[in-house]
């Protein structure tokens, strides 16, 4: 199955994402569920969780190298807007 790609990504508080994907829909995205994961941690720094951009392609969302969330997760789970 095929999923949309993110358009766009905006932090709008410590743990909540808002992400535009190509199809026009928008939804948030609550990463604190992933805070126990040891990979996803290091989020929960506010200035970190703020530079969240998009992965080239729009096949996910990236703060570094170690840590990204993919479209499918974001579109799965994500709370339409």
């Amino acid at each position: 199955m095929s999923y949309p790609k993110v358009k766009s990504v905006q932090a709008v508080d410590d743990h909540t994402l808002l992400i535009e994907f190509d199809n026009q829909q928008m939804k948030r995205y609550d990463v604190q569920p992933l805070f126990s994961s040891e990979m996803f941690r290091p989020l929960m720094n506010p200035a970190l969780f703020r530079s969240v951009k998009v992965d080239q392609g729009g096949y996910a969302v990236i703060w570094n190298s170690d840590i990204d969330i993919s479209e499918h997760e974001l579109w799965s789970r994500g709370q339409a807007v």
